[in-house]
C-alpha cells in the first residue's frame, strides 16, 4: 500500500509538472501575440494622429488665400487671367 501511495504522490507530481510547463508555454504563445498586436495598433495610432495633424493646418489655412487659390487649380482648373497655360499631351 505505500508503494502505491508513493507512486500515486509521484505521478501526480509529475502531471502537475507538465501542466504547469505546458499552461507556460501557451501563455507565452498568446503573450507573443498581445505584443504584436500592440505593435501594429502603434503604427495605426502614429498614422492616424499624423493624418490628424495634417488636417488641423489644412483647417487652419482653409480660408487662406493661398489655399483657395490651389484648390481652384487642382480641383476645378481654374487659373489667373494673365497667367499661360501648358497641357501636355503625352503620357
Amino acid at each position: 500500500m505505500r508503494k502505491i501511495g508513493k507512486l500515486l504522490k509521484k505521478l501526480i507530481l509529475i502531471l502537475m509538472i507538465i501542466y504547469a510547463v505546458v499552461t507556460f508555454f501557451y501563455q507565452q504563445n498568446i503573450l507573443d501575440t498581445y505584443k504584436t498586436n500592440s505593435k501594429e495598433l502603434d503604427e495605426q495610432i502614429a498614422t492616424a494622429n499624423r493624418e490628424q495633424e495634417e488636417l488641423n493646418k489644412t483647417k487652419k489655412n482653409v480660408n487662406s488665400d493661398e489655399y483657395i487659390e490651389k484648390m481652384a487649380r487642382e480641383k476645378l482648373d481654374m487659373y489667373l487671367p494673365d497667367e499661360e497655360v501648358y497641357i501636355n499631351n503625352e503620357q
